[in-house]
Parts: C-alpha cells; structure tokens; sequence
C-alpha cells in the first residue's frame, strides 16, 4: 500500500518527532475544551445544554451566562482560564444553541427561573453570576424575584439594565432604528447574524470564530429572536432591581459602548460596585480583551474571600 511504502521511507528521528508533534496538538485540543456538556432539565419539557468545569474547590461557582442569540461556548477562553481554580458553568439559554426551543417564556424573566432551577438542579450554593449582554438583563430578572442574599457576587458585562417601555419615549429615534433592526433580522437572518458579530467582536479568536458564532445563532428560530429582542428592551422595567442589589457587584464596559453612562449611573446606586472600562474592545470585551477582562475578574472574585458584606 502507498501509506506502508511511504513510512518506509522515513526515518525513526523523524516519526519521532511527528509523533511528538501530533501529540502536542491533541494536548492543545484538549485543553481548549475544558469540562464536559450535558443536558440539565430544568422544568417541564425545557432542558439547557451545560458545560460544567473545574473543581468546587475553595472560592465560589463561576457561572456564565451569554447574550441573546449565543451560547455557552462564546466563554471558551473564560472557561478554560478560571476552570484551573473554580468551578465553572456555562450554558445555553432557552430557545439559544443546544437548549430546547420554546415559543413561550423567551424573556428575562423566565430565564431568571431557569437559572435559579439549573443552580438548584447542580447543587451550587453562592456562586458568582456573570452576565453579557441580554445576560445583564437576566440577572437583574433573578435579582428582582430571588434577591441577592444566595449569591457571592455579580458581574454585569457592557449592557445598562433595561428600563423596559419606559424608555422608548426618551429615545424615539433609537427605538425606532430597534425595530427596524427587527425586520432586517427577521427578513435576512444569516446576514444579519453575520454582520451583528463582525461588530460586537473586533479581535475574533481564529478566522471561523465568527461563522461559528452565526451558526450558534441560526438555531435560534427568527421569530422568537424578535421576541426574545422585545422583551430585553421593551417590556419589564428591571431599573427597580438596582436597589435590591446588596452583594459585590463589578460592572465591566467597553469604553466604546453606546451605554456607558447609564452603565456608570447604574454603578453608582449600587452600595458595592466597582466600575471597570476596558479600551480598544467592541461589544464582547471579553474576545476583544481576553487578559484584561480576565484579571478584572480574578481580582474580583479575590477580593470576595475578603469582603465581610452580609445581608
């Protein structure tokens, strides 16, 4: 056979080192795909695809939580760096990735349910919550019905809390370019999608990063990524969860993001909040800027075992 006569021909050093160099590679696989994945129910016909990661050991759970249309592994890099010392959890949200797709309950409000069920179901106690983008404004669904008293801390990730319909009197303009947005998305989904990432992400990890990014999102049915956008911006006014905020909180932003002042004001109602800006990174700070938003986190999360604020 040729692949017999071709071994053959070269020599022990060489397979050797090839042996050596394939080896290398799987090594590297392996360690950019930290923990395993599962489906965890967490009501009735609704299960989440989860990665789970690490080792419980002495600080608390790290759980990430992703923005609208993606899934638990746009936190690739978090995970496979904070895994070496906490446990780890990320998942995909109902009605995104590998999750069940529901017609109903796509809002933030259902998905706090969904969250405070999925930590239930994983015997997690105090973690941290870490939200992105529509992430933000599930945990502040969480915090408006579950309070914080069960939580070590919360990162919130370049998004102000919505003040729901509220809002869109002060904003006409860019409420009206929302909802134009919505017909675009519906019209030319994969385009959409497409050029949706191109934005929020100015530094992608590898040249697929971004198609991988769009597939994630086309499996998330048109219809209810419109519904899903609605409820995030327009429907419940979550403002009010500020004030029920009364664990450390870190608010990480781009020093780009349209919302950066709200962002600040939001910093300053709550007790314990510390203020972070992150330069030379789009929507998804933590791509763009992996170390640095990395070392915010890790200093964070220190601090926790230090801090003596109970409710």
């Amino acid at each position: 056979m040729i692949c017999d006569t071709a071994i053959t021909l070269i020599s022990r050093p060489v397979l050797l080192l090839i042996a050596v160099i394939c080896l290398g590679a799987l090594r590297v696989r392996a360690e950019s795909n930290t923990g395993s994945s599962r489906m965890v129910k967490v009501g009735d016909g609704v299960s989440l695809r989860v990665i789970e990661a690490g080792d419980p050991g002495d600080g608390p759970a790290l759980v990430f939580i992703p923005g609208w249309s993606t899934g638990a592994d746009i936190w690739r890099h978090q995970i496979d760096k904070f895994a070496k010392t906490h446990r780890v959890i990320a998942f995909d949200p109902r009605s995104q990735g590998e999750s069940t797709k529901t017609t109903s309950g796509n809002t933030p409000e259902t998905r706090a349910q969904d969250l405070h069920a999925l930590l239930e179901r994983l015997g997690v106690q105090r973690p941290v919550l870490i939200g992105w983008s529509q992430g933000v404004q599930d945990i502040a669904a969480h915090v408006e019905r579950y309070g914080t008293k069960d939580l070590a801390g919360i990162v919130l990730v370049d998004a102000a809390i919505s003040d729901g319909a509220d809002g869109m009197a002060a904003q006409p303009q860019e409420t009206a370019a929302r909802f134009k947005m919505f017909a675009l998305y519906q019209a030319h989904q994969r385009e959409y999608l497409d050029g949706m990432m191109h934005a929020i992400i100015s530094k992608p990890s590898s040249d697929g990063a971004i198609e991988g990014l769009v597939s994630v999102g086309m499996k998330t049915p048109a219809d209810i990524g419109v519904a899903m956008l609605v409820a995030d911006m327009f429907g419940v006014n979550r403002t009010p969860a500020l004030k029920k905020i009364e664990c450390p909180t870190l608010i990480i932003a781009s020093a780009k993001s349209d919302e950066l002042a709200r962002q600040q004001t939001a910093a300053n109602q709550i007790p314990h909040a510390r203020f972070e800006k992150i330069e030379d990174a789009a929507h998804a700070v933590f791509i763009d800027q992996p170390d640095r938003f990395d070392e915010l986190l890790k200093s964070f999360v220190a601090n926790l075992a230090t801090n003596t604020t109970r409710d």
